[in-house]
């Protein structure tokens, strides 16, 4: 089953249903704009899961802090950052309106189950490599990670992100992954089963910030910036067809289904960041129903 979000979760996202809209594009009459009030409001959800993706609403002119981060907001008011897998909360949000005012958020943090999934049949190297292996898997995950740190003044996020592939889900999110007995790290993403050579379409518009074909654990691997720190990742692809720098739109293909890297078959691995911290892009696919 897939996870569900809350009620609460989903009131919150309602409210920012319209600057989402805003954000793509839509534009008001002038007779509408001089009539509308100003929007006041800090919105929040009360609750969220871990490994959310988090939308809020705040009065323009805001600074709005979360943890070390001040979070960039839309010229719509709309704030987003993530939590992360093993986050138990709440977590406290500080919001500063242009008039001096403060606010602190607190939002509680649902818990999850992690199951562990137990894989056989990963080539030894791929599990634990040797020196110079694991060296170049070290260089080859930080420049990955460099491409994170970008904070666009793009709202490509508040798209209602669309599946990439379709298939079955073959890995989720979280679960503790044991590679030939050896536990490993959880599962930082969605594992989508599909054949090689199936169209990769991206789920939201974005800019390429990273595009290598032979990285020894993801194999091809493709990451799409979607503004305000959030980011998609596309793993062990067979074929690449974008390169850095290139404006994206939803539903582009910009890779095919593969099984190169560390894999026992082939899926599409989609993976989604805030920065640093790692989300599940299957909530945020619930986001939108």
């Amino acid at each position: 089953m897939r996870p569900r979000l809350s009620a609460l979760c989903l009131l919150a996202v309602a409210v920012t249903a319209c600057a989402a809209t805003a954000e793509r594009g839509a534009v008001a009459s002038p007779a509408a704009s001089t009539a509308a009030p100003v929007d006041s409001r800090v919105v929040f959800p009360q609750s969220v899961q871990q490994g959310a993706l988090v939308f809020g609403k705040v009065p323009t002119g805001s600074t709005v802090r979360y943890g070390a981060r001040t979070l960039r907001a839309t010229p719509y008011g709309t704030v987003v950052f993530g939590v992360g897998r093993d986050e138990t909360g709440p977590v406290s949000v500080q919001v500063v309106l242009a008039d001096g005012s403060a606010r602190d958020v607190a939002i509680a943090v649902t818990p999850r189950d992690w199951p562990v999934e137990n894989i056989r049949g990963m080539p030894p190297k791929t599990v634990e490599p040797p020196p110079e292996i694991a060296a170049r898997i070290e260089r080859e995950q930080a420049r990955v990670t460099a491409a994170r740190v970008r904070d666009d003044d793009r709202a490509d996020f508040a798209q209602a992100f669309v599946w990439p592939v379709q298939g079955r889900i073959s890995g989720r999110f979280g679960n503790q992954r044991v590679y030939n007995g050896i536990p490993k790290s959880p599962h930082s993403g969605m594992d989508i089963a599909a054949p090689t050579g199936t169209p990769v379409l991206a789920p939201a518009a974005g800019v390429v910030t990273f595009a290598a074909p032979d990285l020894y654990l993801t194999g091809g691997t493709l990451l799409i910036d979607h503004g305000h720190g959030v980011s998609s990742n596309f793993l062990h692809l067979s074929r690449i067809d974008v390169k850095v720098g290139d404006r994206i739109t939803q539903g582009q293909v910009v890779g095919a289904v593969g099984a190169t890297g560390r894999a026992t078959g082939p899926h599409l691995h989609w993976g989604m960041n805030w920065f640093d911290v790692r989300i599940d892009p299957l909530l945020v696919l619930e986001r939108t129903k």
